[in-house]
């Protein structure tokens, strides 16, 4: 098996500055998120260059931990942790879905304990784009917290993360849903075109 790798994504200072000037949390309504970073406790999805423009349900997926450092599963036997919790593999996070009052399922310490525990576990893998990657990887997280349910589902893989993301997740900027659904918006007025 070839050895494992972690990691660390060094992001510009504007990253840094951005995260520190924001007031507000994307989950506003979350007792977790008051004394936190926007991002902690938050699924986080970013759009993969052409997949997302012929699929715009389709894209990366990482879990950002209770201080807001988001983890992903981004190739084989290798897992990117990226401290300012807005970027992952393939860019910004442009949606995110918070999980509100984590201290139900266990606290910051057990959410923090199933992401590292999957971090493990996905430092072992091969990264396969239709079977085991970065939605497999949140999951296997999100399955070590007894009693959590999202949307109706106690238990979670690729197919229903898509599912929940897609459509419970908020957009963090204006930007962020224009880069989802503008090149699939283009890519399918020029197929309509094409076929008068």
């Amino acid at each position: 098996m070839p050895p494992t790798k972690s990691v660390d994504y060094q992001q510009c200072p504007d990253d840094h500055q951005r995260a520190d000037e924001e007031s507000s949390s994307f989950c506003r309504n979350s007792k977790n998120n008051q004394q936190h970073h926007p991002m902690s406790f938050c699924i986080l999805w970013s759009p993969i260059p052409v997949i997302t423009w012929i699929f715009p349900f389709i894209g990366h997926m990482g879990i950002a931990n209770s201080r807001g450092v988001a983890y992903d599963f981004a190739g084989p036997y290798m897992i990117g942790e990226y401290k300012s919790g807005r970027r992952m593999a393939f860019g910004p996070v442009t949606r995110v879905l918070c999980v509100d009052d984590i201290v139900n399922y266990g606290g910051a310490e057990v959410w923090d304990k199933a992401i590292y525990d999957a971090n493990d576990v996905y430092r072992g893998r091969v990264h396969n784009l239709f079977c085991d990657n970065c939605h497999s990887h949140v999951g296997n997280a999100l399955n070590r917290l007894d009693g959590l349910q999202i949307f109706g589902f106690k238990k979670f893989n690729m197919v229903n993360l898509c599912l929940i993301l897609f459509v419970r997740g908020r957009f963090v900027s204006v930007g962020g849903f224009l880069s989802q659904f503008i090149p699939f918006a283009v890519l399918l007025i020029l197929y309509l075109l094409l076929i008068k």
